[in-house]
């Protein structure tokens, strides 16, 4: 007996329901996990984050590590040199420890 073309739709889309389901999961707790930013001004600009009433901030966990941006726009200059930045957030975090 053939499975009608509806139960076949059903079972995919029940199965890419929960495998959504378990990416925004991990992703919630990889950002519970991350390392807190600990500057209050963006990265790649040094604008302090909120300044601007007209600019949205920006936050997502890069390697583990939580970076804020005082805009997405920031998110392209980050993304060129990802390394300097995260070095630049290193710095921070050593300098605030002492």
């Amino acid at each position: 007996m053939k499975t009608p073309k509806y139960l076949s739709q059903i079972g995919f889309s029940a199965i890419l329901v929960t495998t959504l389901v378990a990416a925004v999961s991990l992703n919630a707790a990889e950002e519970k996990k991350a390392k807190p930013y600990p500057l209050d001004t963006c990265i790649v600009s040094d604008e302090k984050i909120g300044a601007d009433p007209g600019m949205k901030p920006y936050s997502f966990v890069h390697e583990g590590r939580e970076v804020k941006l005082c805009c997405k726009s920031c998110l392209k200059g980050f993304k060129k040199d990802a390394a300097k930045y995260v070095a630049k957030i290193e710095a921070a975090e050593k300098k605030k420890a002492k």
